[in-house]
This record gives structure tokens, sequence and C-alpha cells, in this order.
């Protein structure tokens, strides 16, 4: 069978719309309102968990389709995050936030403010400070965690 030029466009377009919704993440919605309250319950609880290792927290407070940027510009989803920490290859020790702005929009609260994070990275020892935005979604009539990013902050000159 012969394709033309307009057979192969075809062809290469339906392939490439394929390979999009295939692999596109389908971000679920959220309903109803979060307070600035519970964003700032919900983060203290999230640190809660990741310093006490307690994965089962953590599974069910972060969102399936999280999207969590380090500060190193490394990117993990849901399970690489948690495995990261399972595995013992991450170990946050302690978790301090400061300067922290909640602002809600409805069904999401974005927390922005500084962090210094006592972190064990393969084996070693760092303490790391931090600017970020944390989202929160309430979904389900809760908060969920549903983005995370951070930059580091220079050291001071």
């Amino acid at each position: 069978m012969k394709t033309g030029r307009s057979g192969w466009l075809l062809t290469w377009a339906a392939l490439a719309v394929s390979a999009f919704a295939a692999g596109a993440v389908h971000a679920q919605s959220c309903s109803g309102t979060i307070t600035q309250q519970e964003a700032s319950q919900a983060e203290d609880a999230r640190y809660a968990a990741q310093t006490s290792n307690d994965f089962d927290a953590m599974r069910r407070m972060f969102a399936d389709d999280l999207v969590y940027i380090h500060s190193g510009a490394v990117v993990d989803d849901k399970d690489r995050y948690i495995e990261s920490m399972r595995s013992g290859s991450v170990k946050y020790r302690v978790m301090r936030r400061s300067d922290a702005r909640v602002r809600t929009f409805g069904c999401l609260a974005i927390i922005t403010g500084d962090a210094d994070f006592d972190v064990t990275v393969k084996g070693q020892e760092m303490s790391v400070p931090l600017r970020f935005h944390s989202i929160w979604a309430r979904r389900d009539g809760r908060p969920q965690f549903v983005s995370w990013q951070a930059t580091r902050v220079p050291p001071s000159q």
C-alpha cells in the first residue's frame, strides 16, 4: 500500500497524539475550600512524617500525581520520593520553615517561605537552607501534598 505525504503526516500526528496521551500525567481535580490553617497543619504533619520515616502517613498525604523538585533540580514522583527515604538514601533529620506565607485559591493552598533542612544524603550529613513553594489541594475532603519546588539559598558573603 502506498502512503502519500499527507498519509505520513496523519500517521505521525496520530503517533504523536497517542504518545502524548499515554505519557501525560492526568492531574486529579480538587474540590471544596482549603484554609490557611489546614495547609499549615498539613505541612507540619508532612515534616513530622518525613523526619520519623512514617511511610504510611506519607502514602496517605502525598498525592499520586505528586511532583517533587529538589533544590538540586532532581525531580521525583510520589513513589521515587518515598523510596529514597525508605531505602535510607535520604534521611530528613530536622525540617524547619520560616517566613512562611500561605495563600489559598479555593481548593488549592500555596505555601511559600524559607526552610532549613538537616538531611543525610547517601551517608553525607548536611544542612540545606532553602526557599520553597509547597502546594496542597483539597481532595476527597482532606489536604493532599501535590507539588514542591525548592531552591538552595547561597551562603552569605
